[in-house]
């Protein structure tokens, strides 16, 4: 029998089904930026090509095909789109080399405005402010400040200076206001973080729970770390490795009752976990920390929902290097971010462990809904 040839509607739903499959479509219909010199589609049915932030009207996805550049599409026959102008470069691009202008100043300087920073790069101060938080997720006064916080680090390991030089010759203009935020920036004090860490008595224990094994380890300030896997020897010498100069003591009688809250919080999401953390990273890994842990629990957001919570819209891998940062497993909920399509993406301690905790979380959600119903 001679082959039914394939009627039109169906090649059409066959390559709509292709679009759809391929992750480079998520990008068009979120119209992202980020993905700009990464790959350009063009359109059947208006025969112009676009990069994937270009603002007119989504295309059918049975119309779209995706390319590798620009030649690539013209080569196939299609025009440039006169709205998103896609052989120019992309304003992402050009932001970002004025922003990396901008940190080169500021990390070479101690002490800058930003209306004097604007204007040796001619830039009105609130044009450089808002281009600068997109890019790096941080305002150009929290990226110095950073910057002098690494340098008071590196003054106080690696030089001999007193504890006040290193201090002013890190650029704070008062040793009392470094003093207020010693604890935030170090960890410690000042004198402690000099001598190694040596002087900070952390403790911990491993236990067993239904992700396998589970480390917990609490300093004086709070829990500062929460780490699962497979080996509980492998979970200590992360431990060590994250606390080199601390003294490492394990848990006693008494500190089994916060391991059993913690593992119990583990088990059961719902019952929330009332302990202060010594949560301690940069300030860019700090805003993406609190912004997941304001996630509700059986709620899941993506990386680039996330970036544009924090006001930094195309620090999407930014973010996904925090999540991946988190020395906290699930006081810190980095297992509630998933990729664009809603797709589970890699986890620290493994994507078994994320599915499980988001399936748990799920159910501790909607079974007390069941019982109302029941009721």
């Amino acid at each position: 029998m001679p082959t039914r040839p394939v009627s039109r509607a169906a090649q059409a739903a066959q390559q709509a089904a292709i679009t759809q499959a391929d992750p480079r479509w998520a990008a068009v219909q979120a119209r992202s930026a980020a993905a700009d010199g990464s790959f350009w589609y063009s359109v059947q049915t208006t025969g112009v090509y676009c990069r994937p932030s270009c603002a007119a009207r989504t295309p059918r996805p049975e119309n779209v095909r995706f390319h590798v550049s620009c030649a690539q599409a013209e080569a196939a026959g299609f025009r440039p789109c006169q709205r998103c102008k896609p052989q120019q470069s992309s304003a992402t691009a050009h932001h970002a080399a004025q922003v990396t202008q901008a940190c080169r100043i500021l990390e070479a300087e101690d002490s800058v405005t930003l209306d004097a920073l604007a204007a040796r790069m001619g830039l009105s101060g609130s044009h450089l402010h808002r281009i600068f938080k997109q890019v790096t997720g941080l305002t150009p006064k929290a990226y110095a400040a950073a910057q002098r916080e690494q340098r008071v680090r590196s003054a106080l390991t690696q030089s001999g200076d007193s504890v006040t030089d290193a201090i002013y010759g890190a650029g704070y203009q008062s040793s009392s206001r470094f003093y207020e935020r010693s604890t935030q920036v170090l960890g410690m004090t000042p004198s402690r973080y000099r001598a190694g860490g040596t002087a900070q008595q952390i403790r911990f224990a491993v236990a067993q729970c239904s992700l396998g094994a589970i480390l917990i380890a609490h300093s004086g300030q709070g829990l500062c770390a929460i780490l699962l896997g497979d080996d509980p020897d492998a979970l200590v010498r992360d431990l060590q490795d994250r606390f080199a100069q601390a003294e490492l003591v394990g848990g006693d009688a008494g500190f089994e009752s916060l391991v059993a809250r913690v593992v119990a919080f583990v088990e059961a999401p719902g019952l929330g976990l009332d302990l202060p953390l010594d949560v301690q990273g940069t300030a860019f890994q700090q805003r993406v920390w609190q912004a997941l842990r304001a996630i509700p629990a059986g709620q899941t957001a993506s990386y680039a929902e996330i970036a544009a919570r924090i006001g930094a819209p195309t620090a999407m891998r930014a973010v996904a290097q925090a999540c991946g940062a988190n020395a906290l497993a699930v006081a810190i909920p980095c297992h509630r971010v998933v990729r664009s399509d809603g797709a589970l993406s890699g986890y620290r301690w493994g994507v078994e462990r994320k599915r499980a905790l988001l399936a748990r979380e799920s159910n501790a959600v909607h079974q007390p809904v069941a019982r109302e119903k029941a009721a």
